[in-house]
């Protein structure tokens, strides 16, 4: 039941939403290129990431100082069914602000 509820509520915020189909269509990313790309504060970021997490879609990959983001793998149906579905939305998403390479960051 708290998975279930953890993830509605993950679902709860239009801004989670766009997010979550940001980096559902970029695939992986960075953080920063996840505020520079919608142009937010990185705590912001990070706590809408961290939900989103805990919601059960998300993956973390630490390389060096940074963190990346992905779908996580492998997605049980319910969540790909939310995925699909969201694909369906009109729902503004902006395009990927590249800020971080494999060398450098601003963050």
């Amino acid at each position: 039941m708290e998975t279930f509820l953890k993830t509605i509520g993950a679902l709860n915020d239009e801004t989670r939403l766009r997010i979550l189909r940001f980096i559902d269509i970029n695939k992986k990313v960075c953080v920063c290129d996840v505020e520079n790309s919608f142009d937010m504060i990185q705590s912001r970021v990070s706590r809408h990431l961290k939900i989103l997490r805990e919601g059960g879609f998300l993956k973390v990959e630490r390389i060096g100082r940074w963190a990346y983001y992905s779908i996580r793998e492998p997605l049980d149906e319910f969540r790909k069914s939310i995925l699909k579905e969201m694909s369906y939305l009109d729902m503004p998403v902006p395009p990927l602000k590249e800020v971080c390479d494999d060398k450098e960051c601003d963050k």
